[in-house]
């Protein structure tokens, strides 16, 4: 089966360590992204919460496999009970005065032994669309203005 994969790429009216905050301190996460309980950038480092979507409760677990401060993190993205797992990277890069990030959601096909669960590329890119290109951009550009 070929590799599914989401990739959005954005730019922020922000600077880099605006946008490596709000996607690595759980306290701002929780304001743009996912209910998660902690977080850390720290490789090794693994966090679990409930999100609730498509009907019913999906049990993340993360696990940081990738940090460069300010550049990149990179994380296991599984549900715990269910097949699959996927890794999420965020590459952050200076665009001026601001910053393009670039999300990447690779291995997604490993969700998709049963479709029904509603775990396939389409949904994943339509919820990394909400999250990146408008929750992150409102919540960093809204920080920076304000």
């Amino acid at each position: 089966m070929e590799k599914e994969q989401v990739i959005i790429e954005r730019r922020y009216n922000a600077p880099i360590e605006q946008v490596w905050q709000a996607i690595t301190d759980p306290d701002q996460m929780k304001q743009w992204y996912l209910p998660v309980k902690d977080f850390r950038a720290e490789v090794g480092f693994e966090t679990t919460f409930d999100h609730h979507a498509l009907g019913r409760v999906f049990p993340h677990v993360w696990k940081v496999t990738e940090v460069v401060p300010g550049e990149r993190i990179s994380y296991e993205w599984r549900y715990e009970g269910f097949a699959g797992n996927s890794r999420v990277t965020f590459e952050l890069s200076p665009d001026g005065n601001g910053t393009r990030l670039k999300l990447i959601h690779a291995g997604l096909e490993s969700f998709m032994a049963d479709q029904n669960l509603g775990l396939v590329p389409g949904n994943f890119k339509e919820g990394w669309t909400h999250f990146i290109g408008s929750q992150l951009k409102n919540f960093v550009e809204q920080v920076t203005v304000g």
